[in-house]
């Protein structure tokens, strides 16, 4: 099993290498301080172009009583036919600054510069910022630069750790752990070996499973996708996948099934084969499962992750992985924990089968997300097949038993195939038109968020507050509901006449992503607060708290 995990480690990694990877801003930026003037220099690599557009292409810089800065100066660039402004090669941006009569001293100049360069097929990286610390007439030191990326590296990867390891108590992950535990119970009198090799056949299946994720996150990234932590639950093809095997997971929780091969014999093989196989998928299960939680610590982690190259982003979602996977690490390595678990007895049968009832909370929810993906008939469908499903299972359980004879067992086997598969064509059809009451989103006066009623509200000088989540996002409806939807909090934005609004991401927005990647957000939650006559927004964290909203809320008396 670990051969296997370095043996596709290893090509994951040789196939991102065959991607294009986004520049590194180290190579194409450098500053400078020359008279009154501060440069930003960048060395557009060929085959790229930058479009002219402030928030995305800019210099910024930290006031400093006594010093003015002007807006930025912009080079004439390339027109193009659709009227946009594109420049090519070593562009220079200019910000001029002048300096009052009595200031005194030496001051550092604290510099952001930022950019997002496209291919000529139409493909646009993530875009970057960097930061120099400039004096004057004293050109900015790139080993700076270069400890700080690297200090921002270690920090992302150690919360990557962490966050990884903080979703095992998370309750998207709980239920797959709870079993996982139950099953080293059964194992407690088993050699250490047998130890080792099931709890590092787990960790296989999420380090595998994380691998694959950062896949597809480097290929569509490097296609030009939109992509943000949490996007496959905008697709109700992979929902549906996820709640049906949650949900016949559920049932065999109950023995309405177990999965067995008609005529096997060598029961010892067969259980050895098993064991192992049912600890990788359980490694499986838990990354499906463990992707809506991560937002509290590893929002920051992976927005920093989408913005790097193929490389950077195996690494984080590896150290991810890693850290979801690290208490059966340990327990692989030391398998005398294990004395700690309660022996088997009749409460593991009264422990498996409340986990199937929180399985079944889990298909709940999952159905709640297909709800406002799909429509309310065509939920009603999905039922319908759970249903048959579930009568499918039951033939396979109650006739492919070793005490009937092989051409029963396969009899049974093949039925309940046909009927899940056969059922499956006939009532899971997403292409039937069906609308979703978009107003249950938007509870009592929050509004749909759109960037015109945003610019809207700001030009008339109202302050904004915007929630930007998802109803599969677990994090944004735990926020939302003991929190932004609560009547003190909404009454408190309405005594400050703050217009409220509502950014729904449960199917893919493209015009909400772009506002995520705008904060440096991998995706939901997302809140974001603009005071009147302020241009920079005030962001909160991803898990929040009334007396986070209040205190945002005061700043706005205090003005």
């Amino acid at each position: 099993m670990r051969k296997t995990l370095w043996i596709t480690f290893a090509v994951m990694l040789l196939v991102t290498s065959l991607f294009a990877q986004a520049p590194d801003p180290q190579q194409v930026m450098s500053a400078k301080i020359e008279g009154s003037q501060i440069k930003v220099i960048y060395v557009i690599p060929a085959g790229m172009h930058q479009t002219l557009q402030e928030d995305m292409f800019f210099i910024e810089v930290d006031d400093i009583e006594g010093i003015t800065f002007e807006p930025t100066e912009y080079p004439e660039g390339k027109k193009t036919e659709d009227g946009n402004i594109e420049y090519h090669g070593t562009v220079t941006l200019t910000k001029q600054f002048t300096v009052s009569e009595n200031f005194k001293g030496n001051p550092v100049i604290n510099v952001y510069a930022g950019y997002q360069f496209c291919d000529e097929g139409g493909t646009c990286f993530m875009p970057e910022e960097l930061e120099f610390n400039l004096q004057f007439g004293i050109e900015a030191k790139d080993e700076n630069a270069e400890k700080t990326t690297s200090m921002q590296i270690l920090k992302y990867l150690l919360m990557a750790f962490l966050g990884g390891l903080i979703l095992n108590i998370m309750p998207c992950v709980l239920p797959v752990l709870s079993i996982k535990a139950m099953s080293l119970v059964k194992q407690s009198q088993q050699d250490k070996k047998q130890i080792f090799k099931s709890s590092m056949a787990y960790t296989a299946g999420i380090i595998v499973s994380f691998l694959i994720l950062a896949l597809v996150i480097v290929i569509l990234k490097t296609s030009g996708e939109m992509v943000g932590w949490g996007f496959q639950f905008q697709n109700a093809g992979f929902v549906t996948a996820l709640l049906i095997i949650i949900f016949v997971f559920s049932l065999s929780m109950f023995d309405v099934f177990i999965i067995r091969a008609p005529g096997m014999t060598a029961a010892t093989k067969a259980s050895s084969k098993s064991g192992l196989t049912g600890s990788f998928l359980s490694g499986i299960f838990a990354v499906l499962l463990a992707t809506p939680c991560t937002a509290p610590l590893l929002g920051a982690a992976l927005g920093f992750a989408f913005s790097q190259p193929p490389v950077m982003i195996f690494g984080i979602f590896i150290l991810i992985g890693i850290g979801l996977a690290f208490p059966f690490i340990l327990l692989g390595f030391w398998p005398k924990a294990i004395k700690a678990i309660p022996k088997p007895g009749e409460w593991m049968n009264i422990f498996k089968e409340a986990m199937g009832f929180l399985l079944f909370l889990t298909a709940l929810y999952l159905l709640r997300s297909l709800y406002f993906l799909i429509g309310g008939i065509n939920l009603i469908n999905v039922l319908l097949y759970l249903i048959i499903l579930a009568f499918a299972v039951w033939i396979y359980g109650r006739f492919a038993r070793p005490e009937f004879s092989k051409r029963k067992q396969w009899i049974a086997t093949i039925a309940a195939l046909i009927i899940a598969i056969g059922a499956g064509f006939m009532t899971l059809d997403y292409n039937t038109s069906a609308q979703t009451d978009e107003s249950a989103n938007y509870p009592r006066d929050w509004q749909k968020f759109s960037p015109e009623l945003v610019q809207q509200y700001r030009d008339e000088g109202k302050p904004v507050f915007i929630d930007f989540g998802a109803e599969w996002c677990l994090t944004c409806k735990t926020n939302e509901t003991v929190v932004l939807f609560t009547k003190d909090i909404e009454a408190a934005f309405k005594e400050h006449d703050v217009e409220m609004l509502r950014g729904d991401n449960t199917k893919k927005d493209d015009i909400i992503g772009e506002w995520l990647r705008k904060f440096d957000r991998a995706g939901v939650p997302l809140y974001v607060f603009y005071m009147p006559e302020k241009e920079e927004a005030v962001t909160l964290p991803e898990l929040i708290t009334k007396d986070m909203v209040y205190k945002m809320l005061k700043r706005l008396d205090e003005e």
